[in-house]
């Protein structure tokens, strides 16, 4: 049985891009809910709204490249308003995968143990 992948995403937002990061993360949730795979899909904002921590759950690598479609579309704007600073992902994404998400330069971590409900 193949184990879902997941990623933690962690960016700061740019100084007076609050508003725009909001923006576009509105339009990448709402794109997100129709891609085929994704299973999680989470935002969390730090009190003072400076650092985002974006949490994704994918069935597949299949589903991170469907999901590499429609963040191509926001890709711009996203950038413009924040910047990432850590990008940790959970799991063992095909070599296809991972070419779609290196320019973010991931730290991988392979499953050892444990279970999901």
């Amino acid at each position: 049985m193949s184990l879902p992948i997941r990623w933690v995403l962690v960016v700061e937002i740019l100084p007076a891009q609050l508003i725009k990061f909001k923006d576009v993360v509105n339009d990448l949730v709402a794109s997100s809910k129709e891609e085929p795979g994704t299973l999680g899909y989470e935002w969390y904002m730090s009190e003072d709204d400076t650092v985002c921590h974006i949490y994704e759950r994918f069935e597949n690598s299949a589903a991170i490249l469907a999901h590499g479609t429609t963040f191509t579309k926001h890709a711009e704007r996203f950038l413009a308003a924040c910047k990432p600073i850590r990008f940790e992902v959970y799991g063992n994404p095909s070599t296809e995968a991972r070419a779609a998400i290196d320019d973010l330069k991931p730290t991988y971590f392979l499953h050892l143990v444990g279970f999901t409900r």
